[in-house]
C-alpha cells in the first residue's frame, strides 16, 4: 500500500520543479508527508490525510498543464493509499 503513496510524492515532487510560486509550497509540504508516511510505521490519521488531499485539490484548482496532470495523478494514487487506511 505504501507503494500507491511513494507514487503520489513522486508525482508530486515532478510537479514541484514546474509549479508557480503560489503552488509549489503546498506540493513540496504535502510530498513531504507523504515521503514521512510511506517510511514511517504508523498509518497516517484520516483526517489529517483528508487534509493533505484537500490542499492537493486546492493546489490542481491554481495550476495548469502538466502541473494540474501530476497532481491528479498523485491525488488518484493517494485517495486510493486513504480506501485501505483502517479507520480509527
Amino acid at each position: 500500500m505504501t507503494q500507491k503513496l511513494r507514487q503520489a510524492r513522486s508525482e508530486l515532487e515532478d510537479a514541484v520543479e514546474r509549479a508557480d510560486d503560489d503552488v509549489r509550497d503546498d506540493l513540496r509540504e504535502t510530498a513531504a508527508a507523504f515521503a514521512e508516511y510511506a517510511s514511517d510505521d504508523t498509518d497516517p490519521d484520516h483526517a489529517v490525510f483528508d487534509d493533505h488531499l484537500n490542499t492537493l485539490r486546492q493546489a490542481r484548482e491554481r495550476a495548469t498543464g502538466d502541473v494540474e496532470a501530476r497532481i491528479d495523478r498523485a491525488l488518484e494514487r493517494a485517495e486510493e493509499y486513504r480506501e485501505g487506511l483502517e479507520q480509527a
